[in-house]
């Protein structure tokens, strides 16, 4: 079972899918695995130098600075670099999958829902934050201005219209114990 866990950025994902690997349940974390393969699959980094220019590669490693500064900015280049990027994900996450036996594997992505990638997943976990706390907690984490995480936010479907695909919620802001709920979905998976 293709179980898809989202959430916003601050919700506290990479925290969720650390307790779910403590219960033995594997975790594909996508953006990291993105990262990856942009700066080691030749035929995505010729895609994006194509795309992009060859100056978004500097000694053979993508300066993300500099490609983040020119398809953020720009909707129609983001589109144009997720539709590089999103398949070579989905094939990769193909090959992880195949060499595990578990009746639960969770396939982690910021923008699960708005890349489409929940439509292979059996189920939808939604870790939940309000955007308050997010702001927060993601200002702290980066190091950065208010402005820039509400950008970053901005790009993200919404908190209710994320939540509508959800099979399972996790709150994580603070009111309930986190293990508790993921324990409960593990068991109601299982």
């Amino acid at each position: 079972m293709i179980v898809g866990i989202t959430g916003g950025i601050g919700s506290g994902k990479s925290t969720v899918c650390l307790i779910f690997e403590l219960f033995n349940i594997p975790v594909y974390n996508s953006d990291e695995k993105a990262k990856f393969l942009m700066n080691s699959s030749p035929n995505l980094m010729q895609n994006i130098q194509a795309n992009f220019g060859v100056e978004m590669y500097v000694n053979g490693a993508l300066d993300r600075s500099k490609l983040a500064a020119k398809v953020f900015s720009n909707p129609d280049a983001l589109i144009q670099l997720n539709a590089l990027v999103h398949p070579a994900v989905g094939r990769d996450f193909d090959e992880w999958q195949d060499q595990f036996d578990n009746t639960i594997l969770l396939k982690e992505a910021a923008i699960l829902i708005e890349s489409g990638a929940h439509k292979k997943c059996d189920k939808i976990i939604v870790v939940d934050a309000p955007d308050e706390l997010r702001l927060e907690r993601v200002m702290a984490r980066d190091q950065v201005s208010e402005k820039s995480v509400k950008d970053r936010m901005n790009r993200q479907l919404d908190r209710e219209d994320r939540l509508k695909f959800a099979d399972y919620i996790i709150d994580n802001s603070g009111a309930e114990l986190i293990i508790p709920q993921v324990q409960k979905i593990i068991s109601d998976l299982s």
